[in-house]
């Protein structure tokens, strides 16, 4: 189904960002995470990689640009689409790998592309990218999920009758490519498509194969879901598949991968905080929730012994995953893309502005004390 991200009107505050610790009883009170901005003024940033030597390559999405950020907070534009959204950005082993999407409308995704830039030991260019596989060309021969069915799987067709022809009753998955995430292991790339609600990979030479379909996404319509969001009455009650719609993937412990997945439909009051952390073995296919009750869950980030940590970009919060239940990191406005980098975390946020606001996207770095497990 044919999405990009995109944001209900929100006000915008300062950078202000709390942390909200657990308190162990005898023990001194642990430091909250300490955060500094990198910086600011991006365009719309909804992906990061750390890069060498502490450079940061960020994508200003809807500005079709991709920015070398140094350690100082100085910027290079490294690559320029000409227009095409630039997104999914990775650092393995010298090289940059992100994604292309082309628009032909601000929900009309045309043409989609895997792309490579080799960089020296400061983060800039080596010669010039190259497209690597055409996403679009294997969605429109393949459509991974069109067996899905997604709506009402039962409901009769009087009541599928009254669905809004942009929010059809039941149907399966259309031919669509929206690529957002992607990370590279023993040269396969592995890419998080929001138009295919799929993972797949791409290997040195270019080909493409479907590593797994996320699950649809289920919700209960309730009278309040169905009033916002122009759904008939007769829905009432019935469970609504939604596409799972992944938005990043990163490679975790013993080679699993870890997914982010947006649920698809309404985030707001109406059906509540339906985001969800999926590992996916990249072998075979099979996929395991391990987390859920996210608001807007954009990116995740895996640190070399597993823990999780997500972003929330309708949640204003990065968060934790823990055996008992998420905890929030930090608390900030519009948080998007989001980075394990030796410790730490590297996060954007304000990636969207508010309507009446210029775009003033930040680049920040959260220091983790060891409280959290883990050190330098």
């Amino acid at each position: 189904m044919r999405r990009v991200l995109t944001v209900v009107a929100a006000a915008t505050s300062a950078l202000l960002l709390a942390a909200t610790p657990a308190v162990a009883h005898g023990k001194p009170t642990p430091r909250p995470p300490t955060v500094t901005t990198i910086a600011s003024g991006l365009v719309s940033p909804l992906t990061l990689a750390a890069g060498p030597r502490g450079h940061t390559f960020v994508t200003q999405n809807f500005a079709g640009l991709l920015t070398n950020v140094a350690r100082d907070g100085s910027t290079d534009v490294i690559y320029s689409s000409g227009g095409n959204e630039v997104g999914g950005v990775s650092f393995k082993g010298r090289t940059v790998t992100f994604t292309q999407t082309v628009l032909s409308g601000p929900q009309e995704p045309i043409g989609s592309s895997l792309w490579k830039l080799r960089v020296d030991r400061k983060g800039d260019p080596v010669g010039q990218a190259r497209q690597v596989a055409d996403l679009r060309a294997f969605e429109n021969a393949h459509n991974p999920d069109g067996h899905v069915t997604y709506g009402l799987r039962h409901a009769p067709k009087s009541c599928l009758d009254q669905f809004p022809a942009d929010m059809p009753g039941r149907y399966k998955g259309l031919e669509d490519s929206h690529p957002y995430g992607t990370t590279t292991k023993h040269g396969t790339t592995y890419v998080a498509d929001a138009g295919m609600n799929a993972i797949v990979s791409v290997s040195e030479r270019g080909r493409v194969r479907t590593v797994a379909v996320l699950p649809a996404q289920p919700a209960v319509v309730t009278a309040e879901a169905a009033a916002a969001n122009g759904i008939p009455e007769c829905a009432v009650g019935l469970t609504y598949w939604f596409e799972p719609v992944p938005t990043d993937v990163e490679v975790g412990p013993h080679g699993k991968l870890y997914v982010t997945t947006l649920p698809g439909g309404p985030e707001d009051a109406s059906l509540g905080a339906r985001g969800a952390v999926y590992t996916v073995d990249p072998r075979w296919g099979s996929v395991h929730r391990v987390a859920k009750g996210f608001a807007g869950a954009t990116n995740v980030a895996v640190s070399p012994r597993g823990d999780v940590y997500v972003a929330e970009l309708f949640g204003g919060r990065i968060t934790r995953v823990t055996h008992h239940g998420n905890r929030t990191v930090v608390e900030t406005p519009l948080p998007a893309g989001l980075e394990w980098d030796h410790g730490d975390l590297l996060a954007t946020t304000n990636a969207l502005p508010a309507d009446d606001a210029p775009p003033d996207g930040h680049l920040v770095r959260i220091d983790l004390p060891r409280s959290y497990g883990h050190g330098h």
